[in-house]
């Protein structure tokens, strides 16, 4: 069975069907928690920033392989 939930425009991967589009919400609305939580309980603008560019890093890659392997490939 082949899930087609994302396509691929350039180097992103823009979601194709309703699931796709809730795995992009999940994705971000986890990468604004991520982010409200690290600025409660760091000191500075700067740690806030390396803490969150690192974590948004990974929830970026995890999206990333999710979409590689559930994409719409097409037959040429």
């Amino acid at each position: 069975m082949k899930l087609n939930w994302f396509t691929r425009t350039g180097v992103f991967y823009r979601p194709a069907s309703v699931v796709g589009w809730v795995i992009l919400v999940i994705a971000a609305a986890y990468a604004i928690y991520t982010f409200i939580d690290i600025d409660c309980r760091s000191h500075s603008g700067s740690d806030t920033m390396i803490s969150f560019v690192f974590n948004l890093l990974l929830i970026g890659l995890i999206y990333t392989i999710i979409a590689y392997f559930t994409e719409a490939r097409r037959v040429d």
